[in-house]
Formats: structure tokens, C-alpha cells, sequence
């Protein structure tokens, strides 16, 4: 473990915990400690009130912004139908049901029937999409909104730190192409630093106002 991950002390919801635990004893992608930690920091800090979430998996991120955004409202795409409806039994569960939109279907296509005005995105979805989904993200968020794509990274492989299976190629070379695009594209300004399996953190230049 990377000793500032090894720093990270997380302060959720015990039932949040709860089910955070199960869902990684049963092998579904949910945020890491560090992530996690770095996104609600992130949240917090902000304060968006509307927010778009690519990639719901059971609903365990999604809950924990909205824990820490009390007066925020999020919109949440998943393509598997059984985590879908994992994640809105969470939401309920977890009291934030009332402030959820969520959307069961191809992220890709759903963004693009999508409007309104998004001061947060947090992009979690197929990494090999992370690309495809910008054009309707910038159409999607307002001036000055953050853009917090995850999994950039991914094992070490795309920042070469560690040798990419062969399998693994043509996904590391799309994660690179999204990267290149966003670290380039002049409507934002981006980091991209060594959190979990990746980070990139952009803010939108472009857009409208709210």
C-alpha cells in the first residue's frame, strides 16, 4: 500500500460502510478508500448542487456525495439492470432515494438525449468510452464545473509503471487518447495525479453560467 494511502481514514455512514464491505467481498467495482476519499474532499470543497454521475455500479458513490452534499441532486447512468436495481434499493436504504435520477441504459446514449446544466460530473463508467462521452459533457456542464474521470491510470498501466497485458492494450491506448484530449482541449484545465488507480481532475472553462 502507498503510504498516503495508508493515511486515509474515511468518515461515512456506518451503513454506507456496511455496504461498501459487502459489495467489495462480492467483486463489484466500487471506489477505493483513496478515491473515495479524495472525491468527497473534492464534493465537499464545492458544494455543486447538480450533479452527473457515468457509471452507478450499486449506488455507493452516488450516496456518499449526496451524505456530503446535503442540498445536491444527482443523475446516475448504469447499463447492468441488476446493479441498477441494487442501487436504488441503496438509495433508499441510505435516504437519499428522493434526490436520485436514475437512468438504466448506454451511458453514450443517454448523454446524448440529455439537457440541463451539471456544476459536477464524476465519470466512473467503461474507461474505452471515457473519450466518446466528452462531447456531451461539455455540452452538459456549465462554466467552471468539475470533471472527475477515474480509473485513468488503471493498474499502473497507462503511466507505463507497469507492464500492460496484452489483453489490456487497446483499452490502456484509449485511456491515453481520452487523457491526451482532455490535458489538451483548451476549455479545460486538468490534473491528473496518483489517487487509486488514477485521477484526472478538470475544470470546465466553456459553457454557460447557471
Amino acid at each position: 500500500m502507498k503510504y498516503t494511502a495508508s493515511l486515509v481514514k474515511l468518515n461515512i455512514d456506518e451503513t454506507l460502510a456496511s455496504l461498501r464491505a459487502s459489495a467489495l467481498q462480492r467483486g463489484i467495482p466500487v471506489a477505493d478508500d483513496e478515491t473515495l476519499q479524495f472525491l468527497l474532499l473534492t464534493v465537499s470543497a464545492l458544494r455543486p448542487k447538480k450533479i452527473l454521475e457515468i457509471g452507478t455500479a450499486v449506488g455507493l458513490s452516488a450516496a456518499a456525495m449526496l451524505q456530503a452534499c446535503p442540498e445536491a441532486k444527482l443523475t446516475t447512468i448504469e447499463l447492468e439492470e441488476e446493479r441498477y436495481e441494487e442501487a436504488k434499493k441503496n438509495f433508499s436504504l441510505l435516504g437519499v432515494a428522493d434526490r436520485v435520477t436514475a437512468h438504466l441504459g448506454d451511458a453514450g446514449e443517454i448523454l446524448a438525449m440529455m439537457d440541463g446544466q451539471y456544476d459536477f460530473v464524476f465519470l466512473d463508467g467503461p474507461k474505452a468510452q471515457y473519450e466518446k462521452y466528452l462531447f456531451d459533457l461539455k455540452r452538459l456542464m456549465k462554466r467552471g464545473a468539475t470533471l472527475f474521470s477515474d480509473d485513468v491510470l488503471l493498474f499502473g498501466w497507462v503511466s507505463g509503471e507497469e507492464e500492460t497485458p496484452q489483453k489490456r492494450r487497446s483499452i490502456v491506448e484509449k485511456i491515453r487518447s481520452y487523457l491526451e484530449t482532455v490535458t489538451n482541449d483548451p476549455d479545460f484545465i486538468t490534473s491528473v495525479l496518483d489517487i487509486g488507480d488514477g485521477v484526472a481532475l478538470s475544470v470546465y472553462k466553456g459553457g454557460k453560467d447557471e
